[in-house]
């Protein structure tokens, strides 16, 4: 990590929801959580938690020097709204398979 940069990955037991447009997109009581210098908490929400037939794969990728290359996928109004890292890099592991929703769609309840 770059000086300054640091990344804290935990187990959560926080209780979180992602809803659109009404229906249940992903809930979970066990979400990683990320912390990332200059960046809101993200939830990494396990994919037996994510109904992910209602996900269509992306075109879109993104590079993170710290975290590696994202996938992404899109709801039917909303494109890019959940990533993922399917090969993370060594020190943030634990997000493989994992799938991570902007922050605005994320309910802790």
């Amino acid at each position: 990590m770059a000086a300054g940069h640091t990344i804290t990955i935990e187990q959560g037991t926080t209780h979180v929801r992602v809803i659109r447009d009404g229906q249940v997109v992903a809930e979970s009581r066990r979400p990683l959580l990320l912390r990332e210098t200059g960046l809101p908490v993200r939830y990494y929400i396990p994919p037996q938690d994510v109904r992910t037939e209602l996900l269509t794969p992306s075109d879109t990728s993104t590079h993170c020097p710290w975290k590696g290359d994202a996938s992404y996928w899109s709801l039917p109004d909303a494109p890019d709204l959940v990533w993922g890292y399917e090969e993370p890099k060594a020190e943030v592991a634990q997000i493989k398979g994992h799938f991570c929703f902007y922050d605005t769609e994320v309910l802790a309840v």
